[in-house]
């Protein structure tokens, strides 16, 4: 997976989300996808990684791997740890720069925005923020 590139996956998740014809099916898919989410140690569910502006708890911890930067999360709310799940697929293993410049225009083509509650959708952007955030620090060369 890590020689795609995000605009790729991006393709690849909008593909995927075609194939349902109800937004039940999607919301199951998005589940199980935090189902497989790549989890957070234990030891940083802490403040310091917890992602602000999500109604639910989530924590998000990057780690630079040959260049790339590496995403683990989880959250406490199952939909909400399929949208970071979805988040990690697409933008985790890629060049910190590639990640920190990424418009994510997949979560409209796939109706995100059209279908989730308001404090959803503003956690989700929160998400999106702090993973850019943290690549582009990665890029600046700052530790993980």
């Amino acid at each position: 997976m890590s020689n795609t590139s995000i605009q790729e996956r991006e393709r690849q998740v909008v593909d995927e989300f075609m194939l349902f014809d109800d937004w039940m099916g999607k919301y199951e898919y998005l589940i199980e996808l935090g189902k497989d989410l790549p989890l957070i140690e234990e030891k940083y569910k802490t403040d310091d990684y917890r992602i602000r502006g999500c109604q639910s708890k989530v924590w998000l911890r990057p780690d630079r791997q040959n260049g790339r930067v590496v995403y683990r999360a989880d959250s406490d709310a199952m939909i909400t740890k399929g949208l970071i799940a979805l988040l990690i697929r697409v933008l985790s293993d890629q060049p910190a720069e590639a990640v920190a410049e990424a418009d994510v225009q997949f979560l409209e083509e796939i109706g995100l925005n059209e279908h989730l509650s308001s404090t959803r959708k503003n956690g989700l952007k929160s998400m999106v923020q702090q993973m850019k955030a943290y690549a582009k620090a990665l890029a600046n060369g700052a530790e993980a």
